[in-house]
């Protein structure tokens, strides 16, 4: 027998604790840059509308496909992503992700007409799904399980730096180098994110007698229809449905049935439905959904209410916005911590109960208060979404089998958009229900419709919390197994 080694060294030990931890640093530096890049991406695009609608001509109509078509490629191919991730690798997927929205980047800039620069937007937004179905995957396999919550309030917190940091950075370019500028920023940014990926991201395992993995085509294409069609039938009108609304959600709600018989029958399914009788992951996937439905209200009702409700000037409305994405910036780490501290399901808990409170005041409390009045509700929200974020995405990623976290993964971003893409139609169609021409409505129409407007958000929440206890009560003890990974 071989004799057991000797314990190392006091000093030698911490360095070695040292070199363990400085990849896992490296790791999260190149996750955390992967997952700003997609939300930098969606927000810097919006303030450099109106110069692109000058610049190639175009009606504002269509340059809102600027912004559709990356939001429409992240929607349909996340998932996918996410699970050719688990089959061919995810670093391998993840570095050819980043290059490729590098290159997409490349190609808005250089675009000469408005449809080519809608289709590098696709393809931009094809790279951005790779990133944001992967980064959160990553996590299992290079953050030890402590820290996970912390790891996940990160990636949180990166998003709403992207997020916030969107406006004003592209604002700035604009006007000193012209709209080009806002993609080919994302350049430097992705070439950094390449290297630290490919430098400190674990390389990817298969036994030298793997089977070749089956990719569910079919599964694939059904479930990127259906979720283009559900996502225009929100977005096309803007609230208001016509025939054309009606007709894309028969076609999704045809395309889900469709997608459902075809996993069943699917010898590798894209999504394995019995994974969904899991009642962490589906109540996991239901509350994040309806959460992101509420935080979508807070971008539809905020200006209107600042503006026509409050009567603020447009330099003011724009800082009482930015007070939700700066909260957020700051509330990831501390509330992923905290995850880490006290438990998923209890900080997850605590968080869906703070966003009630927080709809229940905006809803209830007078417009006699001012800003802050609503400032201070919407600090609240923001921080307790933050909390509620970084619980849910650990408590549904933590025991997740290696093999799965990807389409995991894309199953939780999934499920955010959802949510984002519905509350933008449906909320704002709650806000603008009591009058006829919202942009001529006088004040007591505006304040009527927040209130409105949070009820209603005060409800999805209270629904939220209902299924959050229930997915806790159902869910079975884990049992003593170490990670999967």
């Amino acid at each position: 027998m071989q004799a057991p080694s000797k314990p190392a060294p006091p000093d030698k030990q911490a360095t070695e604790a040292g070199s363990a931890t400085r990849p896992v640093r490296g790791a999260l530096a190149s996750l955390s840059l992967a997952m700003l890049l997609p939300a930098l991406g969606t927000s810097i695009a919006n303030v450099g509308l109106p110069d692109m609608a000058k610049a190639l001509h175009a009606p504002f109509q269509d340059v809102q496909w600027i912004v559709l078509a990356y939001l429409l490629a992240i929607t349909a191919l996340i998932v996918s992503v996410g699970r050719l991730g688990d089959m061919v690798g995810r670093r391998r997927l993840l570095l050819a992700g980043i290059a490729l929205f590098a290159v997409a980047s490349i190609l808005c800039a250089l675009a000469p007409t408005l449809w080519l620069l809608v289709a590098a937007r696709a393809l931009q937004g094809l790279g951005a799904s790779v990133m944001m179905a992967l980064t959160m995957a990553f996590v299992g396999s290079t953050v030890p399980k402590a820290r996970t919550g912390s790891a996940m309030g990160l990636l949180g917190t990166m998003s709403a730096v992207g997020t916030t940091l969107g406006p004003a950075l592209g604002g700035l370019l604009i006007a000193h180098f012209g709209w080009q500028a806002i993609f080919l920023v994302n350049v430097p940014l992705a070439g950094v994110a390449l290297l630290l990926a490919w430098r400190f991201l674990p390389a990817d395992q298969r036994g030298a007698n793997a089977r070749r993995p089956v990719f569910d085509h079919r599964g694939t294409v059904l479930l990127a229809l259906t979720l283009c069609a559900y996502a225009l039938a929100m977005t096309v009108g803007r609230g208001h449905f016509s025939v054309r609304n009606v007709a894309l959600l028969l076609a999704a709600c045809v395309g889900a049935i469709l997608f459902v018989r075809v996993e069943l029958k699917a010898p590798a399914p894209l999504i394995r439905l019995a994974m969904l009788r899991a009642p962490v992951l589906s109540a996991g996937l239901a509350t994040s959904m309806l959460v992101s439905t509420v935080m979508m209200s807070t971008l539809v009702v905020g200006p209107f209410y600042l503006a026509r409700g409050l009567g603020l000037g447009t330099a003011v409305t724009g800082m009482v916005l930015a007070a939700g994405p700066l909260v957020a910036a700051f509330c990831g780490v501390p509330s992923g911590w905290l995850v880490d501290r006290y438990g998923a399901q209890r900080m997850g808990g605590a968080g869906l109960c703070g966003a009630a409170f927080a709809c229940l005041a905006l809803a209830l409390l007078p417009a006699s208060l001012g800003i802050a009045g609503y400032v201070v509700p919407i600090m609240l929200l923001t921080a307790s979404y933050a909390l509620f974020q970084a619980a849910n995405n650990t408590a549904v990623m933590v025991d997740i089998a290696a093999e799965q976290r990807g389409v995991i993964s894309g199953m939780l971003n999934l499920s955010r958009n959802l949510g984002l893409v519905t509350g933008a139609s449906v909320m704002g169609a709650v806000f603008a229900a009591g009058t006829s021409d919202i942009a001529s409505a006088p004040p007591a129409a505006m304040i009527g419709g927040m209130h409105a407007t949070f009820a209603v958000a005060s409800a999805l929440v209270l629904a939220a919390l209902a299924i959050f206890a229930l997915g806790r009560a159902l869910a079975k003890p884990p049992t003593p197994s170490g990670d999967p990974a």
